[in-house]
């Protein structure tokens, strides 16, 4: 089994698992800025990616940008990977490929503990609701700054 493959039931039941639903469990961590280059890029791309309307675009033209200025903003401390895959225990069904991971470590060619892994929404969670979904990107934007207060 793949990561993709998983549900939430058999995430909580097979690795014994809390789910958090709380609202704002990132609202203490203070934001970060971010450089004008990023928003300007965002602005061009989001509405950009929204036209093209696939998961291919959203991760070339909003995740990644914002990736990359965190890793700028982190003095290249931490690694970027993208579409790799990332067998844990396969026993268990950890294997498969990964949209986007984080890497703590700042060695680029090998995937090293710890990890973030960031998933990202599908077509139709982010086509239906047009405008609305782009004040969504915005807020996940946000979302990612915060991250950059975890490393």
């Amino acid at each position: 089994m793949s990561y993709s493959q998983f549900t939430i039931e058999q995430i909580k039941s097979g690795f014994g698992i809390l789910l958090s639903e709380k609202i704002g469990i990132f609202a203490q961590i203070p934001e970060s800025q971010y450089s004008n280059f990023l928003s300007e890029t965002l602005d061009y791309n989001i509405p950009l990616a929204l036209a093209i309307n696939s998961e291919k675009s959203r991760s070339e033209l909003i995740v990644m940008p914002i990736l990359i200025e965190l890793k700028k903003q982190l003095s290249n401390q931490i690694s970027l990977f993208s579409g790799k895959e990332f067998t844990v225990d396969s026993q268990r069904g950890l294997n498969g490929f990964c949209d986007f991971m984080i890497s703590k470590s700042p060695e680029q060619l090998i995937i090293e503990a710890p990890v973030v892994t960031l998933v990202e929404a599908k077509n139709d969670n982010l086509v239906q609701e047009g405008r609305r979904q782009e004040a969504e990107g915005r807020r996940e934007e946000r979302l990612f700054y915060k991250l950059l207060n975890l490393f």
